[in-house]
């Protein structure tokens, strides 16, 4: 007879509520949170054919590749809407291990996808960069308002680059003044030293992957972009279509419906927050793009404003991505134009050279060298209608304009 636990898990301890079958309680207990108490726990309470439930939270993964072995099933549920279920007035650790536990009995529960440790560790990765990258920010404005508070203005475009950094080591400042900032540029020049290994450990992690390789061919999406799309969707196959890729990415508009009434209002920002930032900047450079999408931003900005537009072309982004993702893949596993420019991918792996001109020269030449191709392989895809309809705005939105009485090659 199978149990359902549920587990509400702290920083420092595990709640641990059982039931049977028919709901009542079994046992109850407080896990430690280290790996030794919670083999023990596993190994004493845990039967091969229960079922654990817990929320998504920081150790949560950690949490569930102890515990899995042991059980016939781990199911990670959605917070917010745990919370929106089943609200009450007494909340404690007890009552949420046992309001999960029930939920998963009654077949109630918002369960999350689990991802497998690949995706975890290419999620982990892009979030590390993306918060070296801040980290660099914080401190060229750190250095920047020490300028203006001493009312010194900068002669130069751009102050961290080699011509600015001359300027500024050769600045007259006062010596604490002069020592602040000599400590800044030791800081900023240590993060971006780690930003560099990173990048490497990224691109050793990604680099065999096509389907990477094949995001990047995206106007305006670069290897960080690609990389963080790609680990926020995970398995891709598991939605129904781009837009409900769009919709788990939080891109997609709010709506409150009541009888005769209906307002769409901002987006939801459900999801993966750094994808989401990526994919609008990636949009705010198809601004000049002489394709569809350029024009359909233009549009949108012209009608509503530049930001609804960057939003609503970063959506368009992820529906012709999932588009290219399941037809490529379907039709053929190999990208012929872009297999040629694959070498070129590792520029930035180990023990090759490493700049982020060469990365934004590699993505250009992508962009242009895998178009075609991709646009020759969503035509060989199934010729039913709607999928017709649809590879045939994804090809137009990579810019493949076939001319009158041309057709594609084998």
């Amino acid at each position: 007879m199978p149990r359902y636990v549920g587990l509400d898990v702290h920083k420092h301890f595990i709640e641990a509520y059982l039931i049977d079958e028919q709901g009542k309680q079994l046992h109850h207990c407080r896990v430690a949170v280290t790996r030794e108490s919670i083999q023990t726990f596993a190994a004493k309470c845990l039967q091969p054919s229960d079922q654990v439930v817990m929320e998504a939270t920081t150790n949560t993964w950690e949490v569930t590749e102890l515990i899995l072995p042991r059980v016939a099933k781990v199911a990670i549920a959605n917070p917010l809407k745990v919370k929106a279920i089943a609200e009450a007035k007494t909340k404690t650790d007890k009552v949420d291990a046992e309001v999960l536990a029930q939920l998963f009995r009654c077949d109630f529960l918002p369960e999350v996808w689990i991802p497998d440790k690949k995706t975890r560790l290419l999620r982990e990765m892009c979030a590390h960069r993306a918060a070296l990258v801040a980290d660099q920010t914080r401190i060229k404005n750190r250095i920047q308002s020490l300028l203006a508070q001493r009312l010194i203005p900068i002669p130069v475009r751009v102050l961290f680059n080699g011509h600015g950094r001359n300027w500024l080591s050769h600045l007259e400042l006062s010596t604490e003044d002069r020592a602040v900032i000599d400590g800044y540029l030791r800081i900023l020049d240590q993060i971006e030293s780690e930003e560099i290994s990173l990048q490497k450990a990224s691109t050793q992690l990604s680099y065999d992957n096509e389907q990477i390789r094949l995001l990047m061919t995206l106007p305006g999406v670069g290897p960080a972009g690609a990389q963080a799309l790609y680990a926020a969707l995970g398995d891709w196959k598991r939605f129904k279509d781009g837009a409900h890729a769009a919709s788990y990415l939080g891109l997609t508009p709010s709506t409150r419906q009541s009888a005769d009434h209906c307002y769409h209002g901002s987006i939801t920002k459900a999801g993966n927050s750094l994808a989401r930032w990526l994919l609008t900047q990636a949009a705010r450079q198809v601004t000049p793009h002489p394709g569809p999408l350029g024009v359909f931003f233009r549009r949108i900005q012209k009608r509503k404003n530049y930001n609804v537009a960057a939003v609503a072309t970063a959506r368009k982004l992820v529906t012709i991505a999932f588009l290219m993702l399941k037809n490529v893949i379907r039709s053929s596993p190999k990208i012929s134009r872009t297999a040629k420019v694959a070498s070129a991918f590792g520029i930035r792996a180990p023990g090759k050279i490493n700049c982020r001109h060469q990365e934004a020269g590699f993505c250009d030449d992508a962009q242009e060298a895998g178009t075609l191709s991709v646009g020759i392989m969503l035509c060989r895809a199934s010729s039913r209608s709607r999928a017709s309809a649809s590879r045939c705005f994804c090809i137009s939105a990579l810019d493949v304009r076939p001319q009158r009485g041309s057709h594609f090659p084998d």
